[in-house]
């Protein structure tokens, strides 16, 4: 099964879909450093780095031997920051300058007309007026011949250590209609005889192997600390020795004993007055605890100020391999770019394990 990944990001979505048994054909992506990874990551696979809106499906087809209505999937994650909740209400245009990338992604749907569509974005746009940017998108798809279902899914209910809701649209036009993956993790487990469910996986499930470290010390490649302690080790391992990108941002002097002073938990507001910031992120110098699911990872997650970031243990933040652990990268998994760059792929990716699990609802359908 061939797919082409538009706005293709680092590669998280395409990992998933390689994990699933998908031969990833092509991503394209604006951002040179996003292409470096996913050129790094997918040897052989055809990386551009162009803007997708003025790219022609045509020739993008004619490259990879393909004719229209020949490729088997579609998908991509075209930005849509004005449905975002980080964006007034009152910008949130069906029109917007941020919001048009959607629309490019149909263009390419009516113009490759793939037998499959996988379109990865923002909770919000199925909320309020974003339903009505739903509607558009299930009625152009439809008139394209595609039977269309879409939902909100957490990130975590699908055995990612981290609660992220995104909005996934899934078509197909092969007179099967798309069915959405059941989940497979609750926050008890529940041994049913029709729909068995693990326990989430927590912050220490998923890091708890990888070697302590103080803040601005690490190395890429990496050794582990201990062999696999559970199952998501195991499965994020994949038969790696070592792994990359585990590597502690250095702190400055006063982010440090901030960080010193707060016990796994805390955050901003437990502060002593002399190191509280005024004003700030709510959920700023946050430290982690070993028990809790990650909170959606943001671009910022190399930040100690906007954040809950700080590790449960030791006295850093979480290092970027930490952050792809909980975002469900496997170690083999490698980013290249400045640390600031590293931690924008992460946080603007799909997690790979819930790329993965969206492909086999494809594929069992």
């Amino acid at each position: 099964m061939k797919v082409i990944d538009l706005f293709c990001g680092c590669g998280g979505l395409s990992a998933g879909l390689r994990d699933a048994g998908f031969e990833i054909l092509a991503g394209i992506d604006i951002e040179p450093a996003y292409i470096q990874t996913f050129t790094e990551n997918f040897p052989g696979t055809l990386s551009l780095c162009q803007d997708v809106s003025k790219l022609d499906s045509t020739d993008l087809l004619a490259k990879l031997g393909l004719k229209k209505g020949e490729l088997d999937l579609l998908a991509g994650g075209p930005p849509c920051q004005g449905f975002s909740k980080n964006v007034p209400r009152s910008q949130r245009q069906l029109d917007s300058q941020n919001n048009t990338l959607v629309k490019t992604f149909l263009e390419h749907c009516e113009a490759i007309l793939p037998r499959w569509v996988l379109m990865e974005n923002v909770a919000e746009m199925r909320n309020g007026f974003g339903q009505h940017y739903t509607d558009e998108i299930v009625e152009r798809l439809t008139s394209a011949g595609y039977e269309v279902i879409h939902g909100v899914h957490n990130s975590a209910d699908y055995g990612v250590p981290q609660r992220r809701r995104r909005a996934f649209f899934m078509a197909r036009r092969d007179g099967i209609k798309p069915e959405e993956p059941k989940e497979t993790h609750a926050k008890e487990a529940k041994d049913d005889l029709f729909l068995p469910l693990k326990s989430h996986v927590t912050v220490w499930d998923a890091i708890s192997d990888l070697r302590p470290l103080t803040h601005g010390e690490g190395a890429s490649p990496d050794s582990y600390f201990t062999p696999p302690q559970n199952e998501y080790q195991e499965y994020i391992r994949n038969g790696c020795e070592f792994t990359y990108n585990h590597v502690a941002k250095a702190l400055k002097p006063t982010q440090f004993e901030r960080i010193c002073s707060l016990e796994p938990g805390q955050g901003i507001k437990d502060l002593p007055d002399h190191l509280r910031p005024k004003g700030g992120y709510s959920g700023a110098y946050g430290r982690l605890t070993k028990d809790m699911i990650m909170p959606t990872i943001t671009r910022w997650v190399f930040h100690a100020g906007s954040g809950r970031w700080g590790h449960p243990v030791d006295l850093r933040l979480i290092t970027i391999r930490e952050a792809a652990r909980l975002h469900s990268f496997k170690d083999s998994f490698k980013f290249v770019g400045s640390y600031t760059e590293q931690a924008g792929q992460l946080g603007n990716s799909v997690p790979p394990l819930l790329g993965k699990i969206m492909g086999e609802a494809f594929l069992k359908s």
